[in-house]
Order: structure tokens, then sequence, then C-alpha cells
């Protein structure tokens, strides 16, 4: 076995303990199902519809589903999650259907782009080991379980709170990061759909704002959804709220904005036009853009 295929193991042993320890704190206030907490059950089916996933992806060495069954967990789970509660309520339903509208968005737009590029160039050396493939797979089923803690631990609650400001609150902050995102990823698709400008980087509409705009977005409809947990969540169960912190450094630190700035660097690194686009741009936090003199 070589040194990527062991490190991979052991990311995946890590992932698992570090998704036990979520399940069990977000359990702490959730009814039954199935002789055992509706929380933990949500986070141990997350991993199962991956490693379901995983075995045909190998097979046939395509990664074209992958974000496909991220959206289609994120559903199944929160469905599952409302059926079983048996005590559902406005905060519930709400939670229920800001997620399915995040999740039914992005997983189309994501699924229509890779089919329409062909493949994921994320995925070009990873697929083709075993372990390290697979160690993707189950970090999906992390980061579903991460992203949507605070959402579960509401809708599993044993003790469901009246709506309140903190819903209010919530919802609107949900609305305003949903409305940044799906803009932003709109604006990206119409602007690469020009033949003049391919090759080219975007530098208009909201992407004149911030570098990551959609990023921003997703970032803050998740913070929405935490809000919306908060009267709900009792002791541990706090733990949970690691969900838009997740999402946060998940974005920021990992696999988002690195990624992209690297590739984007190596693309457009020295151009006039981009070291000026990138010097006067937020990489995040959008901001108008700076006139010119």
């Amino acid at each position: 076995m070589d040194k990527e295929s062991s490190q991979a193991w052991i990311a995946i042993i890590v992932v698992i303990l570090v998704a036990s320890g979520l399940a069990w704190a977000g359990s702490q206030n959730s009814v039954p199902a199935f002789s055992m907490p509706l929380f933990a059950l949500c986070v141990a089916i997350a991993f199962v519809i991956q490693w379901i996933a995983f075995i045909p992806a190998w097979i046939f060495q395509t990664e074209k589903f992958y974000d496909l069954t991220g959206s289609f967990t994120y559903i199944t789970v929160t469905l599952l999650a409302v059926f079983l509660s048996g005590n559902a309520d406005g905060r519930t339903y709400i939670l229920m259907a800001l997620v399915l509208v995040w999740a039914l968005r992005l997983g189309t737009f994501l699924f229509t782009r890779v089919l329409k590029s062909g493949k994921d160039a994320r995925f070009d050396e990873i697929k083709v080991s075993f372990a390290r493939f697979l160690q993707t797979w189950t970090l999906q089923g992390l980061w579903v379980s991460f992203t949507l803690a605070a959402a579960l631990a509401a809708i599993t609650t044993r003790e469901p709170v009246p709506l309140g400001i903190f819903a209010l609150v919530g919802l609107l902050v949900w609305a305003f990061g949903f409305g940044i995102e799906a803009v932003a990823d709109q604006q990206k698709r119409r602007f690469n759909a020009y033949p003049e400008n391919k090759g080219d980087f975007i530098d208009t509409g909201l992407w004149a704002w911030s570098r990551h705009p959609n990023y921003f977005g997703e970032i803050t409809l998740w913070l929405g959804v935490a809000i919306i947990t908060l009267p709900v969540l009792r002791g541990w169960q706090w733990v949970t709220l690691i969900s838009p912190v997740f999402v946060y450094l998940l974005i920021t630190r990992i696999s988002g904005v690195p990624m992209l700035e690297k590739r984007a660097d190596e693309k457009w690194g020295g151009q006039e036009d981009y070291e000026k686009y990138k010097k006067n741009t937020p990489v995040l936090v959008p901001k108008p853009p700076k006139k010119e003199e």
C-alpha cells in the first residue's frame, strides 16, 4: 500500500470518528427512531448513501454524479428526519423547505455544469486510487452531516419551541444569502455561455463586488439556518452550531476559495487586468468596486 492510500484510510477512520462524536452530541435531545436517536440515524444514513453511490462511481471511474449524490443526500436525510420526528412544527417545515430549495437548486446547477464540461478536474488523480476516491465520498458524508447538523437537531428535538424573532431573522438572512448565491451562479453561467468570453475571468455583476460572491452567499444562508435553530438547542446540541463555522472553514480554507484562487493565478497571473481585479476586489465579502480615477 502506497503512502497516499495509507493516509486516505487513516483520514476515513478519523472522519468516521468525528462524525460519531457529532452524532452523539446532536442526539442529546433527539426523538428515538428504530431504537436509536433519530439524529444519529440521519448521520449514519448520510454516510451509507455515499458509500452505496461510491460503488458504481468506482466501477465506471466517474465523478459525474458526485455533486448530485450530495444534494440527494441532503434531501433524503431531511425528509426522513421530518417524517420520523413525529412532532413536526412550524420551525421544522421552514427548515425543511430551506434545505430542499437550496439542495435542489445547487444540485441541479452543479450536475448540469459537470455534464457540460464532461468531467470534474478535481478527481482526475483521485479516482484512480480506491482509497483516495472512497475518502472523497466519505468526506461528503461528513460535509452533509456537519452542514445539516443544526437543522437536524431542531427537526429531531423532543421539545419543539414556538416560532419567534429568531425564525424571522434567520429566514431573512437565509433569503439574502440564497439570493446572492443564485444570482452569482447565474451570472457566471451566462458569462461562460458567450464564446467571446472563453478563457476569460468574470469581473461583472456581483463578481465586480467579490471574487467569490457565490461562496459568500453559501456561508450566509447556512448562518441563517443556524439562527432559526437557536431557541431549540439544548446541552450538547450546541455543538451542532459548528454547521455555519464548518461551511466557512471548508470554503475559505480547504476546498473552495484556495483551490479556485490557485487555479486563477496559474491561468491569469501576471495579466494586468487580472492583477488589477485581484487587487481591487475582495476575496469573499462583497463591497462596491472602486471607481476609476
